[in-house]
């Protein structure tokens, strides 16, 4: 049957045909523009990364701009400046008055108030450069930037001056992951809880104004928990969980995006000592962006899985493939949380 539609879409005299029809030419239509929308993505991308660094949407944000006075606040030729801000407004993150001025959109005010978005937008220039030759890359031939940019990951750690770039990063982004996080997951009955691979703190500390009587303890490489900004009465435990056993006394281990760093290997190791460092009963809160699996995603299945084949060390798992770890490392009790922006994180408990 898949086969017989699929002949008839290719078909060009049907598709003629249907775009005359009332009430079937406008779904024609809209997957006629969804075919151009793909074709065209790389271009939007580039208009979105003008946009950030020329800081065009924090200038409307204060008010709608003419053209050519703001073409003048952001350097640019008031004809050209004028094709980047209708683009803008086609994508909807600007708005174009009668007047011919450009204001800024909801959908605009709502990518300025989502934490580390911006931050990934410029971040992009890595990916970018990786996929300059797709083809190459696909067939692995390339050697990606991405991956020398996150150098954590790598056998040999991080210096001081990497560990400051990956930190910087992922304190951005890293408190909209928690705020998904905590909203799907309680913590009423955690005494102590041990976010592993957290960075600079980030989820610690929005655990912290969620649950302020939860005892809390970082463990990362050194150098970095030693620039994590964290209340000081949180333990901040230096090491690598590839060097030897994980510390214990925490009733409860969070992983948000770790798993999807590393390789197969790495996390069945990592969550194998997850569950002996945990008490019986303890807990595990597993968040990071995962795979749709059997029913592949626009999100995770494009972005997120793209980005990590980029890393070169990590993989972007279904939630069944993650289910299957947690088992194999002896976990018994796994219960998937119901995200809400699942293109941003999704959940798993797991319990000793």
């Amino acid at each position: 049957m898949s086969g017989w539609i699929n002949r008839l879409a290719a078909n060009r005299r049907f598709q003629a045909a249907m775009a005359r029809i009332p009430g079937v030419r406008r779904l024609v239509r809209a997957e006629g523009a969804a075919i151009f929308d793909e074709m065209q993505g790389f271009v939007r991308s580039q208009v979105l990364m003008a946009l950030v660094e020329l800081r065009v949407m924090h200038r409307l944000a204060e008010g709608p701009l003419a053209p050519e006075a703001l073409a003048g606040q952001i350097g640019l030729p008031p004809a050209r400046a004028q094709v980047l801000l209708q683009a803008g407004a086609a994508m909807k993150l600007l708005r174009r008055r009668r007047n011919g001025a450009f204001a800024l959109s909801p959908r605009g005010a709502a990518f300025l108030a989502v934490p580390g978005l911006e931050a990934m937008v410029r971040h992009h220039r890595v990916l970018y450069d990786d996929l300059r030759d797709p083809e190459a890359f696909f067939r692995g031939e390339t050697d990606p930037a991405l991956a020398r940019f996150w150098p954590y990951v790598l056998a040999g750690g991080a210096g001081a001056q990497d560990a400051a770039r990956y930190s910087h990063l992922m304190a951005e982004s890293q408190a909209l992951i928690a705020e998904e996080t905590l909203a799907a997951v309680s913590l009423r009955d955690v005494r102590h809880l041990m976010d592993i691979g957290g960075g600079t703190g980030a989820f610690l500390r929005a655990v912290r104004a969620r649950a302020p009587g939860v005892k809390l303890s970082l463990f990362d490489l050194p150098e970095v928990v030693a620039g994590a900004a964290l209340p000081a009465d949180v333990a901040r435990l230096g090491g690598s969980f590839r060097d030897g056993p994980l510390p214990q006394g925490a009733d409860a281990i969070s992983l948000i995006r770790v798993l999807y760093d590393h390789d197969d290997a790495s996390v069945a190791n990592l969550l194998q000592a997850v569950h002996t460092a945990l008490p019986p009963g303890g807990r595990l809160i597993l968040s990071e962006p995962m795979s749709g699996g059997v029913r592949p995603d626009p999100q995770t299945d494009v972005y997120f899985s793209v980005y990590t084949l980029a890393m070169k060390t990590g993989r972007t798992r279904s939630a069944q493939t993650l289910q299957t770890s947690l088992q194999a490392a002896g976990f018994r009790q796994i219960r998937p949380a119901i995200a809400r922006r699942p293109y941003v994180t999704s959940i798993i408990q797991a319990f000793a």
